[in-house]
């Protein structure tokens, strides 16, 4: 079998290339950051592809860079599939010089030629071949087109054999020079004379200036936010429940009439009740993913990146780490996992402790039956407010922590904007499935686990079934609820809903969907005020994510920091809800 080992720069297109060449499901991005390890792939079981991170450079500085450079030198790979921007071949053939050093043969693959003949440039890829001894492929991988012949070609196994290096006459200072680049592009490179200043740079004038950048980014998180809500996720969420958990409840309990009533309880309150009160809020969650999926294939997220700097730059990180705290808002797991691509451990821990405190998409179903019920009209501009406070109080933090245990030098940061594209139908398609199957995933697992054992200890006691009010899961809550009475909801229901929401979020509606019933909308309206239940939706946003991120947390950063990241999150939740729910007790009555 063939191993070739695919890299390239950061935004170059290469994970969409290794989608397109190994039929897999990989994530697609539009900004540095995204291929945190190798991933693997197959041709027909005839060709293994692994794809490595995104780096500039060999020099083993970065994570990604020991990552590929190590693959490289101890992975028996057969051939290097250098993927580049065409229409940035300057910058993009350092790395090309670099890998002639591991003696492999070199397949490179000049991507985004639609790119590069919108702005002028022919290449003349016969004697680019010939000037660096390797094999060259025109395509533009997000249309398909010269895919094939790359795959092709890697079926054949007909590559240029590794020139000896005495037949080149490099240098020393040319292996790693840019005069050597810019001397041979000169010689097969035209550049057609074409406007000056393209759309891009015109739009970058408007979302990179320094009075309206800030502005326009969060009312381009506004917009999304009202897509999800008032436009398009909220109706279908409603109908969803009105048409379809409510006729499968109606069509059970006819079918269940003449069961147990124990069975007849466990189907229609624990499952049904459970996993339904959750499924109903998945044209929510697709919803978000599609305009979050926009704006990174569009090549806006690298822009608040950069934008961002300046306020990173106050918590003591640089830039790329707001990369990691978009990926938050998706899933914390991935986010943190992510902090990997960042130099310093300074960075990567400060930013793995932070990044739980963005919103994640687990807590959205929670929002949004809480904001449904308390603040009808107005669920988009709830949520949102509680999206921005997950960020204040990740500064805020940020500026406690870089001034008390991380007072180390800052990083510099560089990224590379990529060029706007309209997206393409298929790719915001599947980066929507790929990120919501988890939630459909986790819906069918955790959630339906979770569901069966609090209908279990909400229905029996030592003595075996018995009411809601003396069962094992009233008299837990009732231990805990006082905890929670400063805030305004010391009820054990509310009480065991965030004990069983540290399973996962998603599992705080669940619970209340078994505990409440079918009637839970008008229960909750009794049991909260608005007040409380804003205090109880800022408790789910900033406590512990759920057991998978402690897990990671273990994984990435030992013992000691991920019982630190639980315990200081819990008491962060515990004083801000307080705080909101005593003040505005006291400003509104």
């Amino acid at each position: 079998m063939i191993t070739a080992a695919l890299l390239g720069n950061p935004n170059v297109g290469k994970t969409t290339l290794f989608n397109y060449l190994t039929g897999s499901n990989q994530y697609i991005g539009n900004w540095p950051g995204v291929t945190v390890e190798k991933k693997e792939g197959y041709i027909e079981n005839r060709v293994k592809i692994v794809d490595l991170p995104g780096i500039y450079a060999l020099d083993t500085f970065s994570n990604e860079e020991k990552i590929s450079k190590e693959f490289l030198e101890k992975g028996n790979v057969d051939v290097i599939v250098n993927i580049v921007d065409a229409s940035s071949l300057n910058r993009n053939l350092y790395l090309t010089l670099q890998l002639k050093q591991f003696n492999k043969p070199i397949v490179l693959v000049l991507n985004m030629m639609d790119v590069a003949n919108a702005k002028g440039i022919k290449i003349n890829y016969e004697k680019l071949a010939t000037k660096l001894g390797v094999t060259v492929i025109p395509i533009s991988a997000s249309k398909g087109i010269g895919v094939e012949e790359v795959k092709k070609l890697l079926e054949s196994g007909n590559f240029f054999s590794p020139v000896n290096e005495n037949d080149y006459h490099y240098t020393d200072d040319e292996k790693e020079n840019y005069r050597f680049i810019e001397e041979v592009l000169a010689e097969v490179i035209v550049k057609e004379k074409i406007e000056s200043t393209t759309i891009g740079e015109k739009i970058d004038l408007i979302v990179l200036n320094k009075y309206l950048a800030y502005p326009l980014f969060l009312l381009i998180l506004y917009i999304i936010f009202m897509f999800t809500f008032s436009w398009v996720g909220q109706p279908l969420s409603d109908a969803l429940d009105e048409y379809i958990i409510s006729g499968i409840v109606a069509l059970l309990e006819n079918l269940l009439q003449n069961s147990s009533p124990w069975f007849s309880s466990l189907i229609i309150d624990g499952i049904v009740g459970g996993v339904g009160s959750v499924l109903v809020f998945l044209p929510i969650v697709m919803a978000l993913f599609l305009g979050i999926s926009f704006l990174e294939d569009s090549g806006y997220m690298a822009r608040a990146a950069f934008i961002m700097d300046k306020i990173m730059r106050k918590i003591g990180l640089s830039g790329k780490a707001f990369i990691p705290f978009i990926i938050g808002f998706g899933c914390t797991v991935p986010a943190i996992m992510s902090a990997r691509t960042l130099e310093s451990e300074k960075d990567r821990k400060l930013t793995a402790l932070l990044v739980p405190l963005m919103s994640c998409n687990a807590r959205l179903p929670v929002y949004a039956l809480f904001a449904t019920i308390f603040f009808p009209g107005n669920e988009s501009a709830i949520t949102f407010s509680l999206y921005l406070l997950g960020v204040a109080i990740a500064i805020l933090i940020g500026l406690l922590f870089k001034n008390t245990i991380f007072k180390k030098d800052e990083e510099p940061f560089i990224i590379e904007l990529p060029e706007y594209k309209v997206p393409e139908l298929r790719n915001l398609m599947l980066n929507t499935w790929e990120k919501g199957k988890g939630f459909l995933k986790k819906a069918g697992t955790i959630i339906f686990a979770m569901s069966v054992i609090v209908w279990f200890l909400s229905n029996f006691n030592f003595n075996g079934m018995t009411d809601m009010e003396s069962s094992f899961l009233a008299h837990l809550g009732g231990v805990i609820a006082p905890v929670f009475k400063p805030m305004g909801y010391g009820t054990w229901q509310s009480a065991v809903a965030l004990l069983t929401g540290l399973m996962a979020k998603e599992v705080v509606v669940s619970t209340m969907g078994v505990v409440y019933g079918l009637d839970l909308h008008n229960i909750l309206a009794q049991q909260f005020t608005p007040i409380a239940a804003y205090s109880f939706l800022v408790y789910v946003l900033l406590y512990t994510p759920c057991i998978s991120v402690i897990a990671v947390m273990r994984k990435e950063f030992g013992n000691k920091m991920m019982a630190f990241s639980v315990f200081y999150q819990l008491l962060l939740a515990w004083i801000v809800s307080f705080i909101v729910f005593n003040v505005s007790s006291l400003i509104l009555g």
